[in-house]
């Protein structure tokens, strides 16, 4: 357990990564034309998608399985599953290339994908790993240098030097960033001294590792599947500019989740986990009704206070396609609230181990999301997207009330198996 000091070190950490990213998109959208904006939009979405091809969520099973291994076997794990994913690589990496390779991406955007993908991938499995290690302040370290550090370091850059407002500095300061994420977790796993490092590599556990993960990842590749969709659909219906209007404006939405991830959920689903081991369902559903209020108030407070600033944010930037986009913001800010509200029942049925309605509600957004892009494209072209997302969450948010209402009395389930302890469902 962390002591007073050591969390609000590592709130400070999120909340410093969480202030950098925020004020970057601004100045990516100051200083980079829309096209760039909405281009840098569909990359990172790519990035974020591919990860899970390549790490299959497998992180689910080895969280829980390398807690409970003895410190000198530890090694063989995490040599198995990395042997897991350089098969992946090697699989994947090709049909990756060769479909960036005709897609209508610039070309250097397709040569910063590859190092970009990889490096993101490895920061976001050491973090996991020593988060299950407890070593939450280094996973914080890692998390503020991937992700917060070169941020600060390019808007200096594109304030003060003209030329380096370009997507090439944003990968490139991207990828050194990863680079020195990388070898802060790579020393940091020498200091735990685990052993099994020299053992041969375990395909049997690594088999039943893919079964046990390949449930979650359906749940998960259709969720973030919608969240990466809804950028290059909305280039189909109204272009790259149009689809840099939507990054910048999803972009303070989805603060809200951040925030709230930080500041509720991060301390609320341990709480949920142990009291469901303990069969304490009082106390379950007094946690989850103060969840519930909390995430209202934070959320209704958030989109109070950034309808205030928007405008003035993007008074700033002095663009007339972000100004003439303005009116997604409600409807995008709405999808984030729904989005926050489902997570309430969301960290209950984890707890209580109902892991099918997680995966059944993710899979039925996914539908839901494209069947009502689809029908409103023709009709309601610039808003069809937004839409979209609003009737996608509110099916989660529906499924996950519904699912948590009708079992709230019962025992936890001992049929799933495949829950990690301390583990953020949503990663």
């Amino acid at each position: 357990m962390l002591d007073n000091w050591s969390r609000m070190l590592n709130m400070s950490l999120h909340g410093a990564t969480l202030g950098t990213r925020f004020i970057f998109i601004f100045f990516l959208a100051k200083y980079l034309d829309p096209a760039s904006v909405g281009y840098y939009g569909l990359f990172t979405a790519a990035v974020g998608y591919a990860i899970y091809f390549v790490g299959l969520d497998f992180y689910i099973y080895v969280t829980r399985e390398i807690i409970k291994t003895p410190v000198n076997e530890r090694g063989q794990l995490l040599k198995s599953q990395a042997a897991l994913s350089g098969i992946l690589y090697i699989v994947l990496w090709p049909l990756a290339f060769a479909f960036l390779y005709h897609s209508e991406w610039p070309e250097q955007l397709v040569w910063w994908f590859f190092p970009i993908l990889l490096l993101e991938h490895f920061n976001q499995e050491m973090s996991r790993f020593l988060v299950a290690m407890s070593a939450q302040i280094t996973a914080s370290f890692i998390l503020f240098i991937r992700q917060g550090s070169w941020a600060i370091v390019i808007v200096s850059l594109m304030t003060w030097n003209t030329p380096s407002r370009n997507l090439d500095s944003v990968f490139a300061l991207w990828a050194m960033a990863g680079l020195a994420a990388a070898a802060v977790g790579i020393w940091k796993l020498q200091q735990l001294r685990m052993g099994g490092w020299g053992a041969a590599i375990n395909w049997a556990w690594v088999k039943k590792g893919i079964r046990v993960s390949l449930a979650f990842l359906v749940a998960t590749l259709a969720l973030r599947g919608m969240q990466t969709i809804d950028r290059y659909w909305l280039e189909a219906l109204g272009g790259i500019e149009m689809v840099g209007a939507y990054v910048i404006l999803l972009g303070v939405a989805g603060t809200l989740m951040a925030f709230l991830d930080a500041g509720v959920f991060a301390f609320a689903y341990p709480v949920l986990i142990r009291l469901a081991h303990q069969q304490d369902h009082a106390a379950s559903k007094v946690k989850v009704r103060q969840m519930l209020t909390q995430t209202l108030v934070l959320s209704a407070a958030f989109a109070v206070c950034s309808w205030l600033a928007l405008p003035y944010l993007l008074n700033w930037i002095d663009n007339p396609i972000y100004l003439r986009a303005q009116h997604w913001y409600p409807w995008l800010m709405m999808a984030m609230v729904l989005n926050a509200l489902s997570m309430v029942p969301h960290f209950a049925l984890y707890a209580r181990g109902q892991d099918r309605h997680i995966i059944y509600s993710h899979i039925s957004s996914l539908a839901v999301f494209v069947l009502t892009v689809w029908a409103l494209s023709r009709t309601h072209a610039a808003l069809a997207v937004p839409i979209g997302l609003n009737m996608a969450f509110g099916c989660i948010l529906i499924w996950k009330t519904t699912a948590y209402l009708l079992r709230v009395t019962q025992p936890p389930s001992q049929q799933s198996k495949t829950m990690p302890p301390v583990v953020t469902p949503n990663a």
